[in-house]
């Protein structure tokens, strides 16, 4: 027992630690600098407007001199004392910019991970219930082909029809600028009607890998002898979903919420952009632009450090739900 539970605290450690690796490394990899690319007039087209001496001289001011090994350790150094390290680009403490912008991920991530979850559930339940029956076939084909289309796509297709031709929903951003709100009622059905599209979209990215779990769970499930003698004890139809059936299916599918999480996390930089909605993704996006290393290390490291936080919390609902899982 403590063996397993030393084995997978250092197994978690090994993995921070790669993590922070890729963090620094990767970012440095990309061609040019920050005080290159910062210059430029459009993304992709790099105009220098500063002089070879003031650019080496804010390389020097950052550090980005020192040799790749010695940067590292500062890197890591500062992340001990709680320093995320301050942007180039925004000219602002690291920290401050994740915090001005992760909070409307947030909603939208946890929002399309509800929304998917408890959706994916329920059709899927529905579709194992009627099992090669019309409306059976009907679903899983539309859910299949529905699956092959780009959540980035599927952004732009919902844009269209539902902000450009119906103009029910705002075409960009998470909140109304300039706008004086009667209450906070106000403000919040404001703030709900921006994300309303984003988070579709990453629910109905990921709404076909939850239905097909939970269908294929729950057939599986109910030709086990527990299901039949549930039924040979004269248990309803209902109960014998619920209670038994539907329990044990729901183990994958809260697995599978675990890397759903993640998996949003990395599509949500391409749907924030669509909608032009100011999150953590659209933030990335502007750092890898402008080459803003601090920036993206921190972003990167919140958005792992979430996805291992996630991971830890679904083994711990898992090992309630099966109390023979041992974590």
């Amino acid at each position: 027992m403590g063996k397993d539970r030393n084995s997978y605290i250092f197994r978690l450690l090994l993995t921070l630690f790669v993590i922070l690796a890729i963090n620094f490394f990767l970012p440095r990899m990309m061609p040019g600098d920050p005080f290159t690319t910062t210059s430029a007039d459009e993304v992709g087209e790099e105009i220098i407007v500063m002089t070879e001496e003031q650019r080496l001289y804010y390389i020097n001011y950052y550090g980005l001199d020192r040799p790749l090994p010695e940067q590292f350790l500062v890197y890591v150094k500062n992340l001990m004392a709680g320093n995320l390290g301050r942007s180039i680009y925004y000219k602002m403490p690291v920290s401050d910019v994740i915090m001005l912008h992760l909070p409307w991920t947030i909603l939208i991530v946890v929002g399309a991970t509800v929304i998917s979850t408890i959706s994916g559930v329920v059709l899927g339940t529905l579709s194992a219930k009627n099992r090669k029956k019309g409306s059976d076939r009907i679903m899983m084909t539309g859910m299949i082909a529905f699956a092959e289309i780009p959540s980035f796509l599927l952004g732009l297709i919902l844009l269209l029809i539902f902000s450009v031709y119906l103009r029910l929903f705002p075409l960009a951003g998470a909140i109304t600028p300039f706008t004086d709100y009667n209450g906070p009622a106000e403000q919040v059905l404001d703030i709900l009607c921006h994300a309303f599209l984003p988070v579709v979209t990453l629910s109905l990215a990921q709404l076909t890998d939850v239905y097909l779990l939970t269908r294929n769970t729950l057939i599986t499930v109910t030709t086990k002898d527990y299901i039949r003698t549930a039924r040979a004890k004269g248990l309803g139809e209902k109960t014998v979903w619920t209670r038994h059936a539907l329990r044990n299916a729901l183990l994958p599918v809260v697995t599978r919420t675990g890397f759903m999480i993640g998996i949003m996390m990395g599509g949500v930089v391409l749907v924030e952009s669509v909608f032009s909605y100011p999150g953590i993704g659209m933030t990335l996006r502007s750092a890898v632009v402008c080459r803003d290393y601090p920036l993206i290390q921190g972003i990167l490291l919140v958005i792992a450090v979430s996805i291992l936080i996630c991971n830890m919390l679904v083994d711990k609902i898992y090992g309630k739900l099966d109390p023979r899982v041992v974590i």
